[in-house]
């Protein structure tokens, strides 16, 4: 386990393409050792640790010392391991108890970075280039050729937008952790009434941090606006799912992005001093020019969804 020589190459700021769902991982020290991979989650404000890295680590899991998960589709007990620290870029967290998690979207991970809670740093993720790097925020705005959107900060420190879906003014949480967008019932309701002729939607089970599974009627929805960018041919998995109750987001129509939408950017910045997002979703055309992303369907794109 841990980052394989030669393994660095196309590793940590993974897009999303035709036939595969971006993530976004971070090279990782435990207790001096590593580095690790975890993927990083703004929709988590702790992180969690692999059994296999526990192990590796001799870390003993203490059932006594259990905490509660909770994920997209239930909750659940889990037990913890005490880490002395860990390092990630600027980030650096001492003496801490780390729920031992085993989940679908865990695999090939040693690990989940939660970084919602975050408060002086700044998150960069560069598609284009490979790059995933932890800063310490010196308020220095967006870069040249991002576009700067405010964001609110809600319980737990997540990050949410607003943005509008077919005319539907929506709270949409950027969701780094989640494979897919997932919608609430009250923007399901909201579109619908306004789109009566569309085809019936598909059912889909979706998965969490938790061994809880829930139905979710995947819909392709009209295109996403922040501000001026648009992403387009995006499809939403509807539900009423257990984590827009957690985070209070069951009345008003409500969207976790997830890394289906949001791989599509070529770079995105989350400055959580600033509490703002920046975003570069403009796309290399041939002549030079740059354009809004507008993505093409996907091929299989209703496979498991990510934890929290």
């Amino acid at each position: 386990m841990g980052l394989k020589a030669g393994a660095e190459k196309a590793l940590y700021a993974a897009p999303t393409r035709l036939d595969q769902i971006g993530r976004v991982v971070a090279p990782v020290m435990i207790n001096g050792r590593g580095p690790y991979l975890f993927i990083v989650d703004t929709g988590a404000t702790r992180s969690t640790i692999s059994p296999q890295l526990a192990t590796e680590l001799s870390l003993t899991p203490a059932a006594e010392r259990s905490v509660t998960v909770n994920g997209i589709t239930g909750t659940g007990e889990v037990p913890t391991v005490p880490v002395d620290s860990m390092q990630a870029g600027d980030l650096v967290v001492r003496d801490s108890d780390f729920p031992v998690v085993c989940a679908p979207p865990m695999d090939c991970a040693d690990g989940v970075l939660g970084v919602a809670g975050l408060n002086a740093e700044r998150l960069l993720i560069d598609f284009q280039h490979d790059r995933v790097a932890i800063l310490r925020s010196h308020r220095q705005g967006a870069p040249p050729g991002f576009l700067t959107i405010a964001a609110m900060r809600l319980e737990g420190g997540l990050m949410a937008i607003p943005a509008k879906i077919g005319g539907v003014r929506v709270k949409a949480i950027i969701d780094t952790g989640s494979e897919r967008t997932l919608g609430n019932p009250a923007l399901q309701a909201a579109l619908r009434a306004r789109r009566a002729h569309d085809p019936a939607p598909r059912v889909t089970t979706v998965y969490g941090a938790t061994t809880d599974t829930s139905d979710g009627l995947v819909q392709n929805a009209p295109p996403i606006l922040f501000k001026t960018a648009t992403i387009s041919n995006t499809a939403i998995v509807f539900g009423d799912f257990h984590i827009f109750d957690v985070w209070n987001l069951r009345d008003e129509p409500a969207i976790i992005v997830g890394m289906d939408v949001l791989g599509t950017l070529r770079a995105l910045i989350v400055d959580f001093r600033e509490s703002e997002l920046y975003l570069d979703s403009r796309e290399q055309s041939a002549t030079g020019d740059d354009k809004t992303v507008s993505r093409p369907e996907r091929l299989d794109p209703f496979h498991a969804l990510s934890q929290r």
